[in-house]
């Protein structure tokens, strides 16, 4: 039986919506960043996620200065990425319920593995997947991913429903130059060597209802963080 939190998970009804993109050619935005447009098929990942919310519901995590993050999150796999007042960290079970995160999805877990060897980074097996839900007008400010103990491993990040823009620092600094690039649904970003550090966020998605995700921008962002 459904919980309370997950009969009002805002998907929108199943139906159809319309033909699919076709994938695109990759991108290199920059050294060690990678855009895959269209790359992977948003009916395909639809149940699977809402699987995941079902077993861990959407949250929003506090940040070490007390304030709640602007996306809702949750997470799937060995770890689960969660923040509180001490601090940004890996953990792996749900800090709610204290539980064990539900496993990533076959279609999640494939779909990181062919991301990173099409976007040329070998083999990729992601043992922690952070989902956010961005509502319009939440966004994510300038940040570095840092809490893993791998860095040699990339990152596959997800884009479902709403598109929005992702824009990332060109050099190491906070204070470099900034570019961006759209995202729309079924597009993935793979980012590792000399980008892995970079730092990067996304600007909140503009209105609008997507057929299958509803009114927002949901992000799978797949690691290996063990």
């Amino acid at each position: 039986m459904r919980t309370p939190a997950a009969l009002e998970l805002p998907f929108a009804p199943a139906g159809d919506a319309g033909a699919a993109r076709t994938p695109g050619t990759p991108e290199t935005l920059q050294p060690g960043l990678v855009r895959l447009p269209a790359f992977a098929d948003p009916a395909a990942l639809r149940a699977a996620l809402r699987d995941v919310v079902d077993a861990a519901p959407l949250r929003h995590f506090v940040t070490p200065g007390g304030k709640p993050m602007a996306a809702a999150m949750t997470n799937c796999g060995a770890l689960g990425w969660t923040s509180d007042r001490s601090g940004y960290r890996y953990s792996p079970v749900d800090p709610a319920t204290g539980c064990a995160w539900p496993s990533i999805p076959t279609e999640f877990f494939a779909l990181a593995a062919h991301a990173a060897r099409t976007a040329g980074f070998g083999e990729f097996a992601p043992d922690a997947c952070l989902v956010n839900r961005y509502a319009p007008g939440a966004g994510m400010t300038a940040h570095q991913d840092r809490d893993e103990r791998d860095f040699e491993m990339p990152i596959v990040s997800v884009t479902l429903g709403l598109g929005a823009t992702f824009f990332w620092h060109t050099a190491p600094a906070r204070r470099s130059p900034t570019r961006g690039v759209r995202v729309e649904s079924g597009d993935v970003l793979v980012f590792g060597g000399p980008s892995r550090l970079m730092y990067h966020g996304v600007r909140a998605p503009r209105g609008g209802t997507d057929e299958r995700y509803g009114a927002f921008r949901w992000n799978l962002t797949l690691r290996r963080a063990g």
